[in-house]
């Protein structure tokens, strides 16, 4: 083999390195724009959103609902239509609570791995579950691990759904205490902020892995941060409906 050949099999190897790389990025990074659009959140540093993904759960999200309502706080849910099938009165109980209710997919698979067929059916499977158990229509979607490609974003789109990221992820599945996770969420609500942003805060009351997952921590977090960020201090708490798009 010559140098030039050499030279022309490193290049076309450093390219596929580079388009594999961007290709990820634009899959797994949550505030990516690249593969099509995404809502974050808005511009207002003063405002947070508490989301919850992959409930409901039993015991968890009951807990959650009195928090959240003691403080007259209202968040977003992204639900796992599985789940809602084995628990539809706590799908109820957070419709009825006021807080946005959204698609996470039927059985939280890594979608931008899945073909089309699979992520219609997966979408419109959650969706179906979801709005024949609340009456309600579902008009926002987050994807499990927000991985996705354009066909996720395509799909979502023509069922009407606006897909949600976040910009602040404590990973409260890691087995950690609650002061941990308020304090991961502190730490990127103040980096937000420097940047005029407000905060989009991913927090898990349920689990992948099945109904019963220990997520009280994060309960108790979610004290934590309604106990730093009251009234008093300018911060308004949102649901991701207030950043819609146009």
């Amino acid at each position: 083999m010559n140098v030039s050949t050499i030279t022309t099999a490193a290049a076309a190897l450093t390219t596929a390195g580079l388009l594999a790389s961007a290709w990820t990025y634009a899959a797994l990074s949550a505030e990516s724009q690249l593969f099509g659009r995404v809502l974050i959140a808005g511009s207002n540093p003063n405002e947070i959103a508490l989301t919850y993904d992959d409930g409901p759960n039993d015991i968890v999200t009951e807990r959650l609902l009195d928090v959240l309502a003691r403080d007259n706080v209202r968040a977003t849910f992204f639900l796992i239509g599985r789940y809602v099938r084995q628990r539809p009165q706590i799908a109820r109980a957070i419709a009825a609570s006021g807080h946005v209710i959204g698609n996470h997919t039927m059985t939280h698979p890594w979608l931008a791995w899945q073909s089309s067929a699979r992520i219609r059916q997966e979408l419109t499977g959650c969706n179906a579950i979801l709005e024949d158990t609340l009456g309600i229509p579902i008009r926002y979607f987050r994807a499990p691990h927000g991985a996705r490609r354009p066909a996720v974003l395509s799909i979502a789109g023509s069922l009407g759904l606006t897909p949600v990221q976040w910009n602040i992820i404590p990973k409260d599945w890691q087995p950690i205490g609650a002061e941990e996770i308020a304090a991961r969420a502190i730490r990127g609500i103040t980096r937000n902020r420097q940047r005029n942003r407000a905060s989009n805060i991913v927090l898990h009351d349920g689990g992948q892995r099945g109904l019963g997952q220990p997520r009280l921590p994060t309960v108790e977090a979610t004290k934590l941060l309604l106990r730093e960020y009251t009234p008093q201090t300018g911060t308004r708490f949102v649901t991701v409906d207030s950043w819609a798009w146009p």
